[in-house]
């Protein structure tokens, strides 16, 4: 067997045994030898990609959603680097990723040769543990070495506390396929009984106990773990919740889902501010919230990992890897002043949408709230997150995701794809018509690859809708061109390129029709982002307004 062969051979068989599943290759002629190796072991599932991007953000979408390490395979040179975006939105969202990058041995580096760039830490810190495996070499001693590199690799991605990419790179020589020599001077099976290096978990030490009182929320973001056990907590102790749509914590009766605008008013973020706040994940949608957890006499981050925990707003006072939220003494009255705002709130906030037709905040609302328990909905990391955020109503029974480590646009078609694939139960996914076109190749499928249940929702307003609410959109001579950037593509055309199935949303009530379906499909509402500006400025105004008359 030539060395090529004998180490990618191992290399999959080890990681199959460590829990591998999934594979996402991107085909090239230095990755032969894994492609083969992937191709030919029954206990992993290959998914092939020709764009590497896109191979990237699949497999992202596929970790993220099974909570396992992905791998994916690609060839040298620029195909590696085109996996970048996807290894930064993994480190910052701690998704597990294994890439595989095949590269040049090191005699023909430096020297001009085809197809080869400096692949040694091509993706710098944004990985958890990186490798130079070494060219392989018929002599003793490889199989445990590649199979121990195997296992330590797939528990570095895997975590617990820290999870996200690791970096194989595999240098080869030809020959890069099989020879049909079987021989090799070593036996090339792992352990009989598993794997071959076995990582033992013991629980993080002993929680820290958060001061008893009343006065406490619970601010749930996106990476939050553990979820409803603090919902739960939460509710004992007669904390209000305040979660993002894609954090998990968003339901129940301690739910408050208007705080976007309950914080923006001065008079009530004064009037309540917390003696404790627990913050789990990375809140970073909402500036009013954000602004308002500077206000908290105790904040405490909650830290599976405590060499890096999430603290924009520089506010922690205390980071934990796990708290006790005890139930203190006291009346109710703390909670039943957030839900008596967060009814007025939603009562204005739904008599506007519902008065306005179709506009994205209502598509946003009426698609969370319309899909059927146990579906996934994937959601885009500009404004259909934050319009999720701002309208969608407390439910139980459907699972949020978006890529909101990085908060890209580039891949979340292929990210939703991923998801929707090792999710068990239908997907939808929620998404702006830039990052449709940004990760369009995610579309192109395979006649012979795995092929997910999914609608896409695509909001078309004709450019980047965010900027008309940001203060760019007072530059009325650079804007459309700098910021709006109209790109005029007819979407039923590119679903008909790739064999999309596609319906246009000609009305907010044809909505539940148009997602029914099975497989890939594409669903288009056609918006103005000036009328939604007007939209997002009614809603804040109408809740506002609704609060303080309630006051």
């Amino acid at each position: 067997m030539n060395p090529a062969t004998a180490l990618a051979t191992v290399l999959i068989d080890e990681l199959a045994r460590c829990g591998l599943t999934d594979v996402v290759l991107a085909p090239g002629s230095r990755s032969a030898p894994l492609a083969l190796a992937a191709h030919q072991d029954a206990r992993v599932r290959m998914h092939v990609r020709i764009d590497e991007r896109s191979a990237g953000f699949l497999a992202l979408g596929l970790a993220r959603r099974s909570e396992r390490p992905v791998a994916v395979i690609c060839t040298s040179g620029t195909a590696a680097a085109n996996l970048h975006p996807a290894v930064i939105e993994a480190h910052h969202s701690n998704v597990p990723l294994l890439l595989l990058t095949a590269d040049r041995p090191p005699e023909l580096r430096d020297t001009g040769a085809n197809q080869t760039i400096d692949q040694i830490k091509l993706y710098g810190s944004a990985v958890r543990w990186f490798a130079e495996v070494g060219v392989p070499e018929e002599r003793p001693g490889q199989v445990a070495y590649w199979r121990s590199l195997a296992a330590r690799a797939f528990q570095r991605a895997l975590g617990p506390a820290d999870p996200g990419p690791v970096h194989l790179n595999l240098a080869f020589r030809e020959p890069l396929i099989p020879d049909g020599d079987t021989s090799w001077c070593e036996s090339l099976e792992g352990d009989a009984t598993g794997p071959w290096v076995r990582v033992r978990r013991y629980p993080p030490s002993a929680a820290l106990h958060v001061p008893a009182t009343r006065r406490g929320v619970l601010v749930v973001g996106d990476g939050a773990t553990n979820v409803r056990r603090y919902v739960a907590a939460a509710g004992m102790a007669g904390w209000p919740v305040l979660s993002e749509p894609h954090g998990g914590g968003r339901y129940g009766d301690h739910a408050i889902s208007t705080y976007h605008f309950l914080l923006g008013m001065p008079e009530f973020a004064e009037a309540h501010r917390p003696d404790v706040v627990v913050t789990l994940g990375r809140p970073g949608l909402s500036r009013p919230l954000l602004s308002w957890l500077k206000r908290a006499e105790e904040h405490i981050v909650v830290a599976p990992d405590l060499s890096r925990w999430p603290d924009p707003t520089r506010s922690a006072t205390q980071v934990a890897q796990a708290v006790e939220i005890p139930v203190a003494a006291g009346g109710d009255g703390w909670l039943r002043s957030w839900r008596r705002a967060e009814a007025v709130a939603r009562d204005a906030i739904d008599r506007v949408l519902d008065a306005g037709g179709l506009t994205e905040p209502r598509l946003a609302r009426d698609l969370a709230a319309s899909l059927p328990n146990g579906s996934l909905l994937f959601c885009g990391s500009s404004m259909p997150v934050r319009d999720l955020d701002q309208v969608m109503r407390p439910r139980r029974g459907l699972r949020v995701m978006a890529n909101r480590g990085a908060s890209g646009i580039d891949g979340l078609v292929s990210t939703a794809i991923g998801a929707a694939i090792a999710h068990d139960g239908p997907g939808y996914a929620l998404l702006g018509d830039l990052s449709l076109l940004h990760d369009q190749n995610g579309l192109i499928l395979g006649p012979r690859e795995p092929r997910p249940d999914l609608c896409l929702v695509v909001v078309n307003n004709d450019g980047g809708g965010i900027f008309s609410l940001l203060p760019q959109a007072a530059l009325t001579g650079p804007f459309e061109r700098v910021f709006g950037t109209p790109h005029g593509v007819d979407i039923g055309y590119l679903a008909a390129a790739t064999g999309t199935p596609y319906t246009p949303l000609a009305s907010i009530e044809d909505l539940p029709k148009a997602i029914r379906g099975q497989g890939l499909r594409i669903v288009e509402a056609r918006t103005d982002r000036a009328q939604n500006a007007a939209v997002h400025a009614a809603l804040r105004d109408a809740a506002q307004a609704a609060v303080r008359a309630a006051l």
